[in-house]
């Protein structure tokens, strides 16, 4: 059974950091796709960051690149997600999902960037930015 566990939720000030981890557990496969969704009250669950694990090959949102990093950290089957320069726009519940679904663009195997196409989700940690 697959299970995801989310931690490292909490509030913060705008312009600070937080990090974090997802825990995945039940998947046999080595490679898949990962990521990070957010939703804020009254409004649609949106793709914040993805990784294909056995590649590395990523993918960010728009609102947040260049201050959101996803890694994953093989041995311990965790994806973080490091939020520098936080924002009250950031405010929102933050989900992980997995798939075992990639994409294939003309350079390589990217991850999937829609919530539908993903399979397996966790209970969510709530980030707070105040301004």
């Amino acid at each position: 059974q697959v299970q995801l566990v989310e931690s490292g939720g909490g509030a913060v000030q705008a312009g600070g950091s937080l990090r974090l981890s997802c825990a995945a557990s039940g998947y046999t496969f080595s490679t898949t796709s990962m990521g990070w969704f957010r939703q804020a009250p009254g409004k649609e669950r949106e793709g914040v960051a993805a990784i294909v694990t056995g590649y590395g090959s990523t993918y960010y949102g728009d609102s947040v690149k260049g201050r959101f990093t996803i890694s994953h950290d093989k041995a311990k089957n965790t994806v973080y997600l490091q939020m520098n320069s936080l924002k009250p726009e950031d405010t929102a519940m933050y989900y992980c999902a997995a798939t075992l679904t990639t994409r294939f663009s003309g350079t390589g195997y990217v991850p999937p960037r829609r919530p539908y196409e993903y399979t397996d989700w966790g209970q969510g940690t709530q980030v707070t930015v105040s301004s």
